[in-house]
Order: structure tokens, then sequence, then C-alpha cells
């Protein structure tokens, strides 16, 4: 498949989503007050970004309520309570893992919600109930994506079923997720050829949303995007799980756009994202999390290794190989 622009050109159909709250939420347990989400919140609507993520649906018969922040949950009036009725042009999306939702009852119809898009969160063994959450919370009225996570992974055959079978849900993005950290660039351009055929000969879009143990994210973001891959995931200053995602202000100031504006993620950048590291809040690129990334495995162990302030790398990378 060619490409669809060179690194200088503009692409209209681009759309941005920020991730800050869902994906940082997994570094403090989603315990972010009021302020630093309002202030994320009109952020992102001044720097022009067109979808803005705050946290899961999750179940609160699963997850303990207090245990996690409210955004674990995303109550309908804890949204309100940030965005009104959201008069701005930028969209609300929430995220709903298969298994770890009670979609029935927690997702209301669309015409009651100030949501717009419910992004399902899945595993290939898991494509028959994401379809089935997919098509549950389309008959609603939302928008919806499947991030299919943990492909690098997976068997190819198993992919490629999978892919057929979204291809004719409803759903209307459908996300190559590199969880790991694990791709470079090479393996991003194939996998966002083999989405992009098969989702625009249904009519449907394909995101990318990356993790940056490689110190990758971004590179792999711009690389999906020129083949085709047109929903952008980034986080501000990276915040998230582990080594974190694509820098939002690196993916701005690339995307040759002038509805988004770089001023308003800086300042935040500076009021919010400096004190939240200055108040030991630990995320991004270490050591650790690139061992667990080269070998393709989940940061999980990295995480732990994090937390527990440990700097004996050598020994770490024996137990990173033992488990391959």
């Amino acid at each position: 498949m060619a490409k669809k622009g060179e690194l200088v050109s503009y692409r209209p159909d681009i759309k941005v989503v920020d991730c800050t709250l869902r994906d940082g939420g997994l570094v403090n347990n989603f315990f972010f007050d009021d302020d630093f989400v309002k202030n994320l919140y009109m952020a992102n609507v001044a720097a022009g970004v067109e979808y803005m993520e705050f946290g899961y649906k999750a179940s609160k018969e699963i997850f303990d309520v207090n245990e996690f922040g409210k955004w674990k949950f995303c109550d309908e009036q804890d949204i309100r309570d940030i965005v009104g009725d959201n008069d701005t042009d930028m969209k609300i999306a929430v995220m709903a893992d298969v298994g770890r939702t009670d979609y029935k009852k927690d997702i209301i119809p669309k015409k009651d919600s100030v949501i717009d898009m419910v992004r399902i969160a899945t595993y290939v063994n898991t494509i028959p109930a994401a379809i089935e959450m997919i098509d549950y919370c389309a008959d609603m009225g939302y928008e919806t994506t499947i991030n299919v996570m943990a492909i690098s992974t997976a068997s190819e055959n198993d992919l490629d079923i999978a892919l057929e079978l979204l291809s004719k849900s409803k759903v209307n993005v459908i996300y190559l997720v590199d969880s790991y950290g694990s791709m470079y660039p090479e393996q991003i351009r194939r996998y966002a050829e083999k989405y992009t055929e098969i989702a625009e000969a249904n009519g449907k879009s394909v995101g990318i949303h990356a993790h940056n143990n490689q110190q990758l994210a971004f590179a792999n973001t711009i690389e999906a995007c020129a083949y085709g891959v047109s929903f952008l995931d980034a986080t501000i200053s990276g915040l998230g799980r582990g080594a974190g995602n694509c820098y939002m202000e690196l993916l701005l100031g690339f995307l040759r756009n002038p509805r988004y504006s770089l001023n308003p993620i800086l300042k935040f950048i500076q009021n919010r994202i400096l004190p939240l590291k200055k108040a030991g809040v630990v995320w991004g690129c270490d050591v650790q999390y690139m061992l667990t990334g080269q070998q393709n495995q989940h940061p999980r162990s990295a995480i732990a290794f994090t937390a527990d302030e440990r700097e004996d790398y050598v020994r770490f990378y024996q137990s990173v190989l033992d488990r391959e």
C-alpha cells in the first residue's frame, strides 16, 4: 500500500486522541483531582485535540471504589461536573475492557450521555465478546473503537481472523496497539498496511496506540500515520503506564494542521505535569522498560522493579531472559 503523505504534508483525516487521564490513571490509580482534570480538558480544547479519553467504565463489582479514583469508573455525573454539556468541538471518550465492564448497566443511551465514543479493549481470544460490546454501544448511539491488545504475541493467523471479524462489525475505528512497546517502525508499517487495507475496504478507520519502552512511541505513531492510520493516541509528556506513551507535545508539533496549538499543552506541562513529577509520580522510559520491550514482554515486572526502587539491572535482565 502506498504512503498516504510525506512528513511535511497535511492530512485532513487525522484525529488526535488524548489518553492522558486514562493511561496516566494506571500510574496513580486514577487519583487525579478535579482541578487537574478540568485543566487538562481546557488545555485539550484550546489545543484543538479532537477526542479526550476520560478513563475506564470499570465494573464496581470487580474493582473496589475505595482503591481507585473516580476516573476508573467514569460515572456520568463526574464527567459532567468537569465538562457540563461539553459545548465544544472536542468529543469525550471512555474505555471499556472486555470482561471488566458492566456495559449493559453502566453505559447509558447516547442521548442521555455527554460521552461520544466508547473504546473497547480486547485480546485476540475475546473478539466475540468484544463484538457483542461494539454492537451494543453502537446501537446505543456511540462511536466505537476496538483496541486489540498485545498483538505482538498473537499469531498472524489469529490476528487475520480477528481483523476479518471486526471489519464486519459495527465498529468505527480498529486500533493497532503496541502494548509492550516492543515494535519497530518497520513492523508498524507492515501492521498499518494490513489494518488499513481491510478497514478501508469496509468503510472503517484505523488508529494507533503506542507505548514508549524503546523510545519509539512517537516514531511508530508517525510511521503508522504515513501509511494511512488516522486516529493517533498521545498523552501529555507521555504520562501513562510504565514507560508511557507517545508525547502529545511531539505529535502536535509534528502535525501540519493549523487547528492544533502547542501553547495550551506547554502551559499544562508547566502548571500540572511538573508538580505531578515533583510529588513523586513516576513514569517514562527507563532501563527496565527497555529490557521488557526488547524481549516483547508485558511491563508488569518492570513496573514492580520501579516500585521497589531497584537498580540491579543485570539481575533484572537475567530474570527477563529466563521468562523467554
